[in-house]
C-alpha cells in the first residue's frame, strides 16, 4: 500500500473498470509434411499467402523421393494453395524430411540433399550452396559485377589555400570503410597499381604525419598489423567501387526470381555477400528468405573474394568476368557469372519418426514438437500423410501418423485435427479406417478432392484437409466458430474422387465420417460437421471447437487472478469477468437461450470450493454454457387438409 510520510497532495491512479476477456483467434492453422525446400527444424514460420509459401518452401512441383519409383504430387504445397484460396489467412508450416541411411550408415545432414556449386571434387576457393536440402535448391545463380564512378577527388592540402600550384592530395568521396575497389595508378612507384587496375579493399586510418583521417588501399589479410604494402591515395587517380547484384531463379515453376543489388565483398560489411548469404545468419529473416549460402572458405578479405568470383567464365562468350570489367563496349552479360546448383535431393518419404520430431542439443525442434511451441494454432493437418493408406508399403506408417496427429491435439487441448481419408478408398475402406479412431478433437473427411493442377495441366486428386482447413477459417471469420463449418462451397474443386449419393452418406454420416458432396445447381460442398468420436456429447464439430474457444479465451483472460488473495472479493471479480464475456457471446447469438439464465451460469463462491481447496490455493469457478448445435436434419411435415379443417 502507498506510504504518506510528508504533508502534500498525492495523485494516484485507480481503475473502476472490470477486467475483460478477449476472444482468441480460432482460424490460425498448422500444416506438417514434406516440401521441396525450407527449414527442417526451429520455430515454424507464419505465412499469410501462397506467395510466402513459395518463397520459403518452394512451389507445387512434384516431390521425388529416393525410395519411390515415381514422383509424388506435392500435397503440402497444394494444400497451402487450397487453404488460402478457400479463405485461410494465417498458416504455420512445419517441414518434415527423411535422410536416407544406406547400408545402415548415416549421411551428413549438413550436406546431404543441398544443391551446390562447384560439384564435389571440383576445387574452387568458394562454395555456393542451397540453404536447405531439396530439389528446389537446383536453382540458377547469377552474379552481375558493376563498377561505380571514379571516387578520387583532388583537393588542396590546406582547404583555405586555393592558389595555383598549392600542395594537393587525393581524397575519396562516397566510399565506405572496407569497400572493394578497382584502382588505377597515376605514377610508377613499385607499390602503385598498373594496367587496367588492381583490386583492393579500402581502410580508413589516421595519418599521423599529415594529422588527418584518410583512406589507404590494401590487398592483404585484415589481421595484419601493420598492413603489408598499403597503397596511399596519392599513388592513384582512379578508384571505382565494385558491387555485385545476385539473382536467384525461382524455386518452382510458378515462383519468381529474387535479387539483391549493390552487394559489397568484404566480410565485415553489413551488405556484403558474406553477410547476406551467411550460412549461419543471425537474422531469422535472412535464414528463411535467402535461399543461397556462400562459403568463402579460406578467403579473408573483399579483394580476394571479388577476385575469386570474377575469375570465372562469363555467361556470354566464356571469357573471364574480370577481363571485361572495365570494357565499356560490352554489356552486363559479359560481366555476369552464371552457374546452376546441382545435386539437390528430396530425401526419402518421411515416416512417423520425422513427423514426431526431435529436439536438438541447441534446443531447435522438428516435427510435431516444433508445432507445440505455437500456442495460437487451433487447426492442424498433415496433408498427404494418408497417400497410399490402402497400399501395403505405407499403410502402417500412414495410420501411425494419423494417430500422432490426434495425440498431438489431445495433448495441446485447444486445437482440432482435420483428418484425411486415404486415396482410392471405398466406403468399406474408409469405414474400417474410421473404426480405428475415437477422439473428440478430430474430424475425418471423405473422399479426396479433384482439382485442375496448373503444374501438370491435368486433373489430380488431393486430400481434403487443405480445402477444409481454409473453409474452417473462412467460416470463423464470416460467421463465427459457433457455426458448423459445413454446407460451404469448395471453391477450387472440379469434382471428387468418388461421387457420393444420399444412400451412401446415410451409411457414413452416423459413423462420424464427413462427406464431400456434389449437388446439382449448388456445386461442390462440405456436407458434414461431426467429430470422429463415440461420445454423443461432443459429436458435433462446432461444439468442440466453440468450447475450445471459450476455454482458451477464459484461460488467457483470467491470468491476472493468479496469486491474488483467494477471498470473496477475488471470487466476485472472477465471476463478473466471466459473466461479462459470456453475456457478449449471448448478445451475439452464439449460445442457446432466450435469456441469460438459459444460456449460461457462472458460480464462484463457497459452494464451489471446499476448505481444502482454499488451504491449497485453489480457486474453483464453475461455468455452464448451452451451445448451439447444427440443424443437421431439417424436417418439414406436410399433410393434406380439407377446406373446413382447422390447423
Amino acid at each position: 500500500m502507498p506510504e504518506y510520510l510528508a504533508p502534500g497532495v498525492y495523485v494516484e491512479e485507480v481503475s473502476f473498470r472490470q477486467k475483460t476477456i478477449e476472444g482468441v483467434s480460432t482460424s490460425t492453422t498448422g500444416f506438417i509434411g514434406p516440401t521441396r525446400f525450407g527449414p527442417l527444424d526451429g520455430e515454424p514460420e507464419l505465412i499469410t499467402s501462397f506467395t510466402d509459401f513459395e518463397r520459403i518452401y518452394g512451389g507445387i512441383d512434384q516431390l521425388e523421393f529416393e525410395d519411390a519409383t515415381l514422383p509424388m504430387d506435392n500435397y503440402m504445397a497444394q494444400a497451402a494453395r487450397a487453404f488460402f484460396v478457400e479463405g485461410g489467412q494465417r498458416l504455420y508450416v512445419q517441414r518434415t524430411f527423411a535422410f536416407p541411411q544406406p547400408d545402415g550408415a548415416s549421411v551428413d545432414p549438413d550436406v546431404y540433399g543441398r544443391a551446390q556449386w562447384p560439384p564435389t571434387g571440383s576445387p574452387q576457393p568458394f562454395q555456393l550452396r542451397a540453404r536447405f536440402p531439396g530439389r528446389a535448391g537446383n536453382f540458377t545463380v547469377e552474379m552481375v559485377f558493376r563498377l561505380g564512378e571514379n571516387t578520387v577527388h583532388v583537393e588542396p592540402v590546406n582547404p583555405a589555400d586555393a592558389t595555383p600550384g598549392a600542395p594537393t592530395h587525393n581524397v575519396l568521396r562516397g566510399v565506405q570503410h572496407w569497400d572493394t575497389v578497382l584502382a588505377v595508378g597515376a605514377g610508377s612507384p613499385p607499390a602503385a597499381p598498373a594496367g587496367a587496375g588492381t583490386l583492393y579493399w579500402v581502410e580508413r586510418f589516421f595519418d599521423e604525419p599529415a594529422g588527418r583521417w584518410t583512406y589507404r588501399l590494401r590487398d592483404d589479410d585484415p589481421t595484419n598489423d601493420p598492413p603489408v604494402n598499403p597503397v596511399t591515395l596519392d599513388l592513384v587517380d582512379d578508384v571505382r567501387v565494385l558491387t555485385a547484384t545476385v539473382i536467384v531463379s525461382p524455386l518452382g515453376r510458378f515462383g519468381f526470381e529474387q535479387s539483391w543489388e549493390g552487394l559489397t565483398f568484404h566480410p565485415d560489411h553489413r551488405s556484403s555477400l558474406s553477410r547476406v548469404f551467411d550460412p549461419d545468419p543471425p537474422n531469422p529473416s535472412a535464414y528463411l528468405r535467402n535461399p543461397l549460402t556462400i562459403d568463402r572458405l579460406a578467403l579473408t578479405h573483399g579483394a580476394e573474394i571479388a577476385d575469386a568470383l570474377m575469375n570465372q567464365s562469363n555467361a556470354f562468350d566464356g571469357t573471364l568476368v574480370i577481363d571485361n570489367l572495365t570494357d565499356t563496349d560490352v554489356g552486363d552479360v559479359s560481366r555476369t557469372f552464371r552457374v546452376r546448383l546441382e545435386d539437390g535431393l528430396d530425401g526419402e518419404r518421411p515416416g512417423p519418426g520425422e513427423y514426431q520430431g526431435a529436439e536438438a542439443p541447441d534446443g531447435r525442434k522438428s516435427g510435431f514438437l516444433a508445432l507445440e511451441d505455437i500456442e495460437e494454432i487451433s487447426i492442424i493437418a498433415a496433408p498427404g500423410s494418408t497417400f497410399g493408406l490402402e497400399a501395403t508399403t505405407f499403410s502402417d506408417e500412414a495410420q501411425t501418423i494419423t494417430r500422432q496427429l490426434i495425440a498431438h491435439c489431445e495433448r495441446m487441448k485447444y486445437r482440432v485435427a482435420v483428418l484425411d481419408s486415404g486415396d482410392g478408398q471405398t466406403l468399406s475402406n474408409v469405414r474400417n479406417f474410421r473404426a480405428t479412431i475415437d477422439t473428440t478433437r478430430a474430424a475425418l473427411y471423405f473422399p479426396w478432392v479433384r482439382v485442375f493442377d496448373p503444374l501438370t495441366e491435368r486433373e489430380i486428386h488431393l486430400p481434403a484437409s487443405g480445402f477444409v482447413s481454409g473453409i474452417y477459417a473462412r467460416n470463423d471469420v464470416d460467421r463465427g466458430v459457433h457455426k458448423a463449418p459445413a454446407n460451404e462451397v469448395i471453391r477450387l474443386a472440379t469434382g471428387f474422387e468418388l461421387l457420393l449419393n444420399k444412400g451412401q452418406q446415410d451409411v457414413l454420416n452416423p459413423e462420424g465420417i464427413n462427406c464431400l458432396r456434389y449437388f446439382e445447381g449448388r456445386g461442390f460442398r462440405v456436407w458434414g460437421a461431426r467429430t470422429a468420436t463415440s461420445d454423443p456429447e461432443w459429436k458435433y464439430l462446432n461444439v468442440r471447437r466453440y468450447f475450445a474457444y471459450l476455454e482458451r479465451s477464459i484461460e488467457k483472460g483470467t491470468q491476472w487472478a493468479v496469486f491474488e488473495n483467494n477471498g470473496p472479493e477475488l471470487w466476485s471479480n472472477v465471476r463478473s469477468t466471466v459473466e461479462d464475456f459470456l453475456f457478449n457471446e449471448f448478445a451475439n447469438g452464439r449460445v442457446l437461450g432466450t435469456k441469460t439464465e438459459e444460456a449460461y451460469f457462472v458460480r464462484c463462491d463457497r459452494t464451489t470450493m471446499t476448505q481444502n481447496d482454499l488451504d491449497n490455493g485453489r480457486l474453483v469457478c464453475l461455468i455452464g454454457v448451452a451451445p448451439l448445435r447444427p440443424a443437421e436434419f431439417v424436417i418439414f411435415r406436410i399433410g393434406q387438409k380439407t377446406a373446413d379443417a382447422r390447423a
